[in-house]
């Protein structure tokens, strides 16, 4: 069974950081494509950021520059380095990962930015 679990969701202040981190277990982890979305109250789920099994990354326009995905394969774990912090990434943040046709998700973390 596929579990993605996330972690390191918070309340911080505006620019101030934060690392989010999913471990996945039941999974292929390094032939998986990996990725972080969000959803904030009352909007759609939005990509965030993507890494690829073979390390290309992809950045939604809001968060280039300040968010940095990465992953390690020997712990089956992929991060979100979110630096300069603003209210509007304030969501919660989901995990995501894609295997050939399948995808799976984790339940979400929360990220709260706020003075």
């Amino acid at each position: 069974q596929v579990q993605l679990v996330e972690s390191g969701g918070g309340l911080v202040q505006p620019g101030e950081s934060l690392r989010l981190s999913c471990a996945a277990s039941g999974i292929i982890f390094s032939d998986s494509a990996m990725g972080w979305y969000r959803q904030a109250p009352g909007k759609q789920r939005e990509l965030v950021a993507t890494i690829t099994s073979g390390g290309t990354t992809n950045y939604a326009d809001s968060v280039k520059g300040r968010f940095t995905i990465s992953r390690d394969n020997a712990k089956n774990t992929v991060y979100l380095q979110m630096n300069s912090l603003k209210p509007e990434d304030t969501a919660v943040y989901y995990c995501n990962a894609v295997r050939w046709a399948y995808i799976y998700w984790g339940k979400g973390t929360l990220v709260t930015v706020s003075s």
